[in-house]
């Protein structure tokens, strides 16, 4: 077990055979080739994951990519093209979504215009308008939490119908962020008109 290796086991074997390189190597027999100098072993490593690239070439290359891909999403949003919409839009029950909020007039829609006529009335120095300021905007904020819960019942009801098996994580949030901006700047771009059913 501890004894010293004869002569004869000592010296390289000449002939290695493809078939043993295949096979597991024995750890006590000689391995066939010479071990490689430190220096050697390293730049052929650095040969390796230097890529062939220059780094201002493959910096290029990714910029270039990356507006290709942003190109293609703003094109997306424009036209409603699943493949190149961005991954929060993509899906069948996105798209559902998108086309019940389209469909359908909220009152959260305005709530810009109508914030910045409250805030007119409420800079006004006259004890009435700022009064009615007031109301005007409790009476705006009310709309929206009532039209938003009718948004909600109604879209889950339709989801449980149209998309029983399909997950709807997230869907009842994304149509209520989508009632609160107007229409015209919604993206992806609306593909139903009003009254139009999905």
């Amino acid at each position: 077990m501890f004894r010293s290796r004869s002569k004869d086991e000592k010296a390289p074997t000449g002939k290695v055979t493809a078939d043993l390189s295949k096979q597991p190597r024995d750890p006590q027999a000689p391995k066939g080739r010479p071990t490689p100098k430190r220096s050697e072993a390293q730049s052929q490593r650095r040969r390796a994951v230097t890529p062939t690239l220059d780094r201002k070439e493959a910096m290029r290359r990714q910029r270039e990519a990356r507006r290709a891909d942003l190109a293609r999403q703003r094109e997306a949003l424009a036209t409603g093209d699943e493949r190149f919409l961005p991954a929060r839009d993509r899906g069948p029950v996105r798209r559902f979504v998108r086309d019940f909020v389209d469909s359908r007039f909220f009152v959260a829609e305005m709530f810009l215009p109508l914030a910045v006529v409250i805030l007119v009335l409420s800079v006004i120095q006259v004890g009435q308008m700022q009064t009615i300021a007031t109301v005007l905007w409790l009476g705006v904020i009310v709309l929206i939490v009532v039209d938003s819960i009718g948004l909600a019942i109604r879209l889950r009801k339709q989801l449980k119908q149209r998309f029983p098996d399909t997950p709807k994580r997230g869907a009842v949030a994304y149509a209520l962020m989508r009632s609160l901006q107007m229409r015209r700047l919604r993206l992806p771009k609306p593909q139903v008109k009003r009254g139009e059913r999905p």
